[in-house]
């Protein structure tokens, strides 16, 4: 078992100082270069317009590339299946181009029967980035149904005795909750907007106060998962299932974290979570391997560090929250949160991160880590990375018409 205190902080003095070094490099860097917003989101049309050229069946949805470099597609029950039509209705939100509406509704419409599906805790992913972003621009009254249907869906898995939704079905655990459920949250707040029914925000706020309560360490990491017993609703088990092992802090975790409890403050102003958020970020951001180009690696804690694989996605993610929580924080906080989202996005904007036009199986992004113990989706491109890489440019696109 690695032993997180003393792989963190061999040396006190040594680390303080690097981190001060870091922070004063950073800021150096940060002065010295801008995200290009209207290049970035030009490459990110491009590469879009080319993915629909390569494939137009909605029933086929790309998820990442194969083993031997073939496109990955899903139907529409994977967990992935809401971020292809998401990001097209992003790519209209950025670019207010006509073309992508069509597009995005095709896309959306093809994932429709999932709102009934009660087998999966992922219908926040499937269902909100998808329908919600479509109602958000649209007001479509087809949408908010199924946003409220789907609502249902995935409240169906809350268990009262254990104060949380549970995540697998899998027999391996008697109630497994991963970190990643926080993303659901968003889902069960809209449904209580547009219906008026709380039942959905308190279920929200059930599974976010007990996570908040047991899935983190003192230090604001996470463990992956959490087993509950079921008769008496307390943890077992604390471990990982994609991390580098269970006491590591896996880092696409972390940013789900940080993303779902920023969120969290934003439907209920409840300073609770605000301060859970900012705890997050510190460790997020504070991590003395955290490296110099501000994309994680796929683990905090693993010891190859930095030969090891980074994770694209969890920088997205990562950026995408900071942006936001930076609105909820006082002036130096708050530019600090933004000056990091933009230093990620201007390294996952650059040919180091973002691929060249009619490559990488015309994903936007490179370099993301779907589960490398499991051995799968390693150093590859994947729709979500895609996904919150585009929410993160267009919050940074209204961050700064608004300033």
């Amino acid at each position: 078992m690695l032993n997180i205190k003393s792989y963190l902080l061999p040396n006190k003095k040594l680390f303080f100082s690097t981190l001060i070094y870091f922070v004063a490099t950073t800021n150096l860097l940060f002065a010295q270069s801008k995200l290009n917003l209207t290049e970035a989101i030009e490459i990110a049309s491009q590469h879009y317009k080319n993915a629909l050229l390569q494939n137009n069946d909605p029933t086929k949805i790309p998820r990442s590339t194969n083993m031997d470099g073939s496109l990955k597609t899903v139907n529409s029950s994977d967990w992935c299946s809401g971020f292809f039509a998401g990001s097209l209705w992003l790519l209209k939100d950025l670019t207010k181009d006509i073309f992508w509406k069509s597009n995005a509704e095709k896309w959306t419409q093809a994932l429709q029967k999932e709102q009934y599906n009660k087998t999966t805790h992922d219908l926040g992913f499937m269902m909100y980035n998808s329908f919600g972003n479509g109602f958000l621009q649209t007001s479509n009254p087809k949408y908010k149904e199924i946003i409220v249907e789907s609502a249902k869906s995935i409240a169906s898995r809350f268990n009262p005795k254990v104060g949380l939704m549970r995540s697998w079905d899998k027999s391996v655990w008697q109630y497994p909750v991963i970190i990643d459920n926080m993303m659901n949250l968003e889902l069960l707040f809209e449904a209580s907007k547009l219906t008026g029914d709380k039942t959905y925000e308190g279920i929200a706020i059930k599974h976010a106060d007990k996570d908040m309560l047991h899935h983190f360490r003192p230090d604001f990491s996470s463990y992956h998962l959490l087993d509950f017993d079921t008769i008496s609703g307390v943890v077992i088990k604390k471990q990982t299932h994609q991390g580098y092992n269970d006491a590591s802090a896996w880092a696409r975790g972390q940013a789900w974290g940080l993303y779902g409890f920023t969120m969290m403050y934003r439907y209920t102003k409840d300073v609770r979570y605000l301060k859970q958020a900012q705890g997050i970020a510190s460790f997020i951001l504070k991590n003395p391997n955290w490296p110099d180009d501000n994309v994680p690696y796929w683990d905090f804690n693993v010891p190859e560090i930095p030969k090891t694989y980074k994770d694209a996605s969890a920088g997205a993610i990562i950026a995408s929250a900071l942006l936001e929580l930076s609105t909820y924080s006082e002036t130096k906080t708050a530019n600090f949160y933004r000056n990091k989202a933009e230093a990620i996005l201007i390294s996952l904007s650059s040919p180091t991160y973002t691929a060249s036009i009619k490559t990488n199986n015309n994903f936007i992004l490179m370099h993301s880590v779907g589960n490398l113990p499991a051995g799968y989706e390693i150093d590859s491109p994947i729709n979500y990375a895609d996904y919150y890489y585009l929410e993160a440019l267009n919050r940074f696109k209204k961050l700064i018409k608004q300033n």
